[in-house]
């Protein structure tokens, strides 16, 4: 059985972090688990993201935090260096490797699967020579023809989200003549880019985009229509966790959840929509969505 230990940080406001008495083999992506659906755990390195903004702001936190989702059970580890809430800021690139790269070399070591969520080719490709596999892109209708080039020449599994503009922005182009169609068209444009540079299907996975250039009620329509998306023979990655529209439906006295208060939301999202076929889920707290998939497993037998 794998063990942990406590290894002393660099300063003195580091905390303790866990390493592995036992490394365990380097993850691929083969050897996810195909009994259930797939738990991405959420990191990000950033002091402005709307759930943890600055719970993981060094490398230290970081490595630590990613550390204990994957002995907690995640698949995959999603790190990031920028914060894509609506209305967020830009990171200098420079300043987004800096966040990252450490702590992708970190969790790689440890035998963690590991994705980089980036909007960068230059960014994404040095998160590939760190040892991530998987390149996850908000970037939608926006995504750079050398982004497409890297995964196609890299090999590399590419998550692709829908979106509309930039994080700024993206608010503003929230509608709609009929958002699941919509949605769909546009998600299969930029899949039928991938595909023209060569990128292979099995490696593309297809995001709906909760929350990106969408309002609640858009939200809500995408969930239930959730298996039109799988429909379009890929795998599907449902990204709900901790999101605005949750909170805004556990409004209470007229406030919205706080975002701490949404993991029952999220976890009853990853249920639904697991039972409906989703190949995985990105969350922020992966003890009660593992619980959850691992309920929808053993009930479809």
């Amino acid at each position: 059985m794998d063990t942990l230990a406590a290894a002393p940080g660099t300063g003195p406001n580091t905390s303790p972090l866990p390493v592995l008495r036992k490394p365990r083999p380097r993850a691929t992506f083969e050897s996810l688990p195909t009994d259930r659906a797939v738990v991405m755990g959420i990191l990000n390195v950033t002091p402005d993201s709307f759930s943890d903004g600055g719970q993981h702001a060094t490398a230290d936190s970081a490595i630590a935090a990613g550390l204990r989702m994957f002995y907690g059970g995640a698949d995959i580890i999603d790190v990031g260096g920028e914060s894509t809430r609506p209305g967020a800021e830009e990171v200098p690139e420079d300043e987004e490797q800096r966040r990252v790269l450490p702590v992708i070399e970190a969790l790689v070591k440890a035998g963690a699967l590991v994705s980089v969520d980036t909007r960068r080719a230059s960014t994404a490709a040095k998160a590939l020579d760190a040892g991530a596999l998987i390149v996850n892109d908000v970037s939608g209708l926006t995504v750079s023809q050398d982004m497409i080039d890297l995964v196609a020449e890299r090999g590399a599994y590419y998550i692709l989200m829908h979106n509309r503009g930039t994080s700024r922005h993206m608010d503003e182009l929230a509608t709609y003549a009929d958002v699941l169609g919509d949605v769909l068209a546009e998600t299969a444009t930029v899949r039928d880019r991938l595909r023209e540079a060569g990128v292979e299907d099995g490696k593309i996975i297809l995001d709906p985009g909760l929350g990106f250039a969408k309002r609640a009620e858009h939200n809500w329509t995408l969930i239930a229509g959730i298996e039109r998306f799988l429909g379009l023979g890929h795998k599907v990655l449902v990204g709900a966790s901790r999101k605005r529209f949750l909170g805004e439906l556990l409004t209470t006295a007229g406030k919205a959840a706080p975002f701490e208060q949404r993991d029952a939301a999220t976890a009853a999202i990853t249920a639904l929509t697991v039972a409906k076929g989703v190949w995985g889920v990105r969350v922020h707290d992966v003890a009660s969505n593992l619980d959850a998939v691992k309920v929808v497993a053993r009930a479809r037998g």
